[in-house]
């Protein structure tokens, strides 16, 4: 039995539910023909907004590593080592509208049967702002994009009305998606933010407005962290950092925990996954928990800005796994996909032991044995 791959999200049809996501690897049209050529299922462009955009002087993108054996967790210190996480502060794309429009039709009509789709964010703060969802929206759709992701998870945003600022108010980002489907002839996915107390909550009001998936998470709210010898931050112009955005895998524990919660609460609702997946072993716990894709970017930064190999292992990865469960008669990702969620409870219902079995649940390692304590 050959096992079939393709996937049916939001009513477009996948050859795998395998995207690269919104973020530097997606930043240009050379970028995404070559990740389609690839083998990717679908590609997040890099968000396109229509405030001008300057990033920061400098680098906008370092990758953090552990190294047990010389007890460092830097981003400056070699590359030996276990990969940790990315951290950005990378801004939208610093291409206007009118330099996407063509580039977007290009990658179209030369990839018709992979699924493009466009990241666009916008302010909320007056019409004006609300008019640019509406323009961006009807120009990429136009010009080909098979569905619109809403950016309103994005952690280093100064303005009060846009990125994460939207995604943190239930309310704005009902209306804002609300506004998005309006106009929209193509699905709407609402990104959001995990940097909210509860992420149920901006997950039901995009809902409400009408949004046909809920993307998560964005890179989490961080700083870099602050040399010893140096006494500087590892990332800074001029001495001077701000908030970024965390990714790769350090994420992948937390980015489950708000999926895990958001599936549960809106268990026939669709979603993509985000956060830490590299191959097919992160990436099964998220169609475990009921995602119907799943998207990558620190894993493919890391191999040749597109990911080339890490979307071969993630197909042959997906091949193999549901022909190793094809005894229970899985053919898809669909015949398995939230078969977990049920399994995450709150802390009450978890089990404990008979009292004469109770002592005090520490694992050895890390405490002392009970043979090590005193009489």
């Amino acid at each position: 039995m050959t096992a079939d791959l393709s996937v049916n999200f939001t009513g477009l049809k996948f050859e795998n539910p395998f995207l690269l996501s919104s973020a530097p690897p997606t930043e240009s049209e050379s970028n995404i023909l070559r990740a389609f050529d690839a083998g990717w299922g679908g590609v997040v462009v890099k968000t396109i907004g229509m405030h001008p955009v300057v990033n920061v002087a400098g680098p906008k993108t370092k990758f953090l590593r552990s190294n047990p054996e010389t007890g460092t967790l830097s981003m400056n210190k070699g590359r030996a080592g276990a990969l940790h996480s990315s951290w950005n502060w990378e801004l939208i794309s610093d291409k206007p509208l009118d330099w996407w429009i063509p580039r977007l039709e290009r990658i179209k009509k030369a990839h018709p049967t992979k699924i493009l789709i466009a990241s666009i964010m916008a302010g909320s703060g007056n019409d004006k702002e609300l008019d640019h969802w509406r323009d961006l929206t009807k120009a990429c759709q136009d010009a080909g994009a098979d569905g619109i992701e809403m950016n309103l998870s994005c952690p280093h945003m100064d303005r009060a009305d846009m990125g994460s600022n939207i995604g943190k108010d239930q309310a704005l980002c009902s209306f804002v998606t609300q506004v998005v489907k309006e106009v929209a002839r193509v699905p709407v996915w609402a990104k959001l933010t995990p940097a909210s107390a509860d992420m149920t909550v901006e997950a039901g009001a995009v809902f409400r407005g009408g949004a046909d998936a809920v993307v998560s998470s964005n890179t989490f709210p961080s700083l870099p962290i602050i040399d010893s010898e140096t006494l500087e931050f590892e990332m800074n112009v001029d001495g001077l950092v701000s908030s970024g955005g965390m990714g790769g895998p350090a994420i992948l524990p937390m980015s489950l925990a708000n999926m895990a919660k958001m599936t549960r609460a809106f268990p026939d609702r669709e979603f993509s996954g985000i956060g830490g997946v590299s191959d097919l072993r992160q990436a099964a716990s998220y169609f475990l928990l009921g995602c119907g894709t799943v998207q990558v970017c620190t894993a493919a930064m890391l191999d040749k800005a597109v990911g080339p190999t890490v979307i071969k292992d993630l197909k042959e990865g997906l091949s193999a796994f549901i022909e190793r469960n094809a005894d229970k008669g899985w053919k898809r990702v669909e015949d398995f996909r939230g078969i977990r969620r049920d399994r995450v409870v709150s802390h009450s219902k978890i089990r404990r032991p008979d009292d004469a079995e109770y002592a005090g649940g520490y694992d050895a390692e890390g405490y002392s044995s009970s043979e090590m304590e005193p009489s």
